[in-house]
Parts: C-alpha cells; structure tokens; sequence
C-alpha cells in the first residue's frame, strides 16, 4: 500500500531504505546462549572467539545477532528493564514461520504467539532472560490504515493455519532471508523517547494509540522501533545485567549515516565516536550504533 498513514518528523526524516542491522547481546554465559540460539532458535554460529560469538541464518553470512559474554551477569526478571523489551527476527515468508512453529513444538519450546494483523508472531525468552519475536509479514498490500495510523491489534493466532502453511516442510534453521525485522525498548517516557527517534532520529510515528507504547518506521513500514512504559518503575539495564548492548541502524550510505547521526547532534544528544563507529545513546542508556551499506 502507499503510505498514506503516519506523522513525519518536522526536521530530519530517516531515509525508506533504512532497516535494522545486528543486534549486540551481553549474556552471562556464552557456550549456554550458543546452544540456545542453535538448537530453539536456528541460527548458525558464524564466529566464535572465547568471549563472543557472531550467529547468523544458514545459507547466508549476514551477521544479526552478537554475543558478549559476561560472567555471571544477571538474569532479566520478568518484570523486565530499561532497554530491551525484544528484538525480531523477521523470517521470508509464513510458510518458514509455520516450520518453525512445528519445530518449537516438536522440542516442546514455550512460546507466546499472536496475529498483529500486518504479520504473525512468536515470543519466547532466552535463558538470560532477554526477549526474542520471530514472525513473518502479510503482504503490505493487506495492511490498512485507520485514521492516520497502520491497524495493529493482538489476536489470538491460528496456529494449525500457520502450521499448515508450511506444507509439512521440516525446520532445518533459520533460512536465507531472515533479518533482524525491529527492535522494541522498554523506556520510561514516550514523549521523551519520540524526542529522541522521532523529532531527533527522524522515525515516522505510525501507531500511537496502543497504550503506553508507541511504534516508529522508515519508509512506511509497520514499525522498525516499537517503545513502550510497561515496565514503568524499573531502572536502566546496567554492566551487570544481561542486556541489549547496541542495536545497529542500517542507512543506504555512508553519508546517510552521518547525516542521521548529526540530525540527533542537532537535536542536543551527544555521540560517541569510536574505532567501530559512531553510537548514540537514548535518555535510558540504550545504544544505537549507525551503519551504512557503504
């Protein structure tokens, strides 16, 4: 569908071909999230040194996911932290959603789900406690717009439609194609965040009416960044907590990643610059790294 919906920042607007890169992941102990990542969820490990890893889909070398390792940081309440709520892999099409759906079955993985009408989600946790989203999208075509805003909801999903879709196609990991589809945060102000991504960034506001949450994009998408309040009352994530270490913006070039990064200079928020590249920090501490194809 055209994008006929949103609310453009009034200075800086993020280009349509921005997407998410990696996410950077601290966990507590490496060789446990390894296993984890591999057996429950299908990534393949792409680099490993003794602190770190680098896990991607089979097939393909893109990097989405980056471990570091800290001893015996502590585990994410189910209360959750100011940082990551979850991050979102974001599968080719419904019928690998409907194989990996069978396959948390078949190893008996708990996982939440639900139809967001615009794609099809499932939830899960991995065991530091940091959360995961792995869906697929329906076709932009379907998505609609009520008054200005993409229409999102939380349904119950139909799990033997999704399971039928893959057409008994067995689950062999996390195929070519998949990417890292949005990141969502735990913040502790919605205003203030739309501060920061939205009138400093330059994220498209597309849905605002959820309560306590607010969901941005580029390029008319449903939504790249989702923030929300829920786990109002609760501090930043800190060094000693497993968290989100940064998350990575990906422009179309170099000077689209300089421009966005100065936009939010501009805006008051300070850089930091270092040999791996430039990295700005929301009001509750959490990183975003810029990053350009070129």
């Amino acid at each position: 569908m055209a994008q006929n919906y949103g609310i453009h920042p009034e200075g800086y607007r993020l280009p349509e071909e921005t997407h998410i890169g990696r996410v950077r992941l601290q966990v507590a102990d490496l060789e446990r999230s390894i296993s984890y990542y591999r057996t429950v969820i299908g990534m393949r490990v792409l680099n490993q040194s003794a602190t770190s890893a680098e896990l991607g889909p089979h097939d393909e070398d893109r990097v989405l996911i980056q471990l570091d390792e800290r001893k015996n940081a502590r585990t994410v309440s189910r209360r959750g932290l100011l940082g990551l709520y979850h991050f979102a892999i974001l599968l080719p099409d419904r019928s690998a959603l409907g194989a990996f759906v069978q396959h948390l079955s078949d190893i008996g993985a708990y996982a939440g789900m639900s139809d967001h009408l615009v794609s099809e989600a499932v939830y899960l946790t991995d065991p530091d406690g940091l959360g995961i989203e792995v869906y697929a999208d329906r076709d932009r075509s379907t998505w609609t717009a009520v008054n200005d805003q993409i229409e999102m909801a939380t349904k119950p999903l139909d799990v033997q439609n999704l399971i039928a879709a893959a057409k008994g196609k067995t689950w062999t990991g996390m195929p070519a194609g998949t990417v890292i589809g949005h990141v969502h945060l735990y913040v502790g102000d919605i205003d203030k965040a739309a501060d920061f991504y939205h009138s400093g960034l330059g994220f498209d506001k597309i849905v605002w009416s959820y309560p306590g949450a607010l969901f941005m994009s580029a390029g008319g998408y449903h939504h790249h960044l989702g923030v929300n309040t829920w786990a109002q009352g609760s501090p930043p994530a800190t060094d000693e907590d497993a968290r989100l270490l940064d998350w990575e913006l990906v422009l179309p070039d170099s000077a689209s990643a300089t421009e966005a990064a100065a936009a939010l200079e501009k805006a008051g928020y300070a850089l930091e610059r270092s040999g791996d590249g430039v990295r700005a920090r929301d009001p509750w501490g959490t990183a975003l790294k810029f990053h350009s194809h070129a």
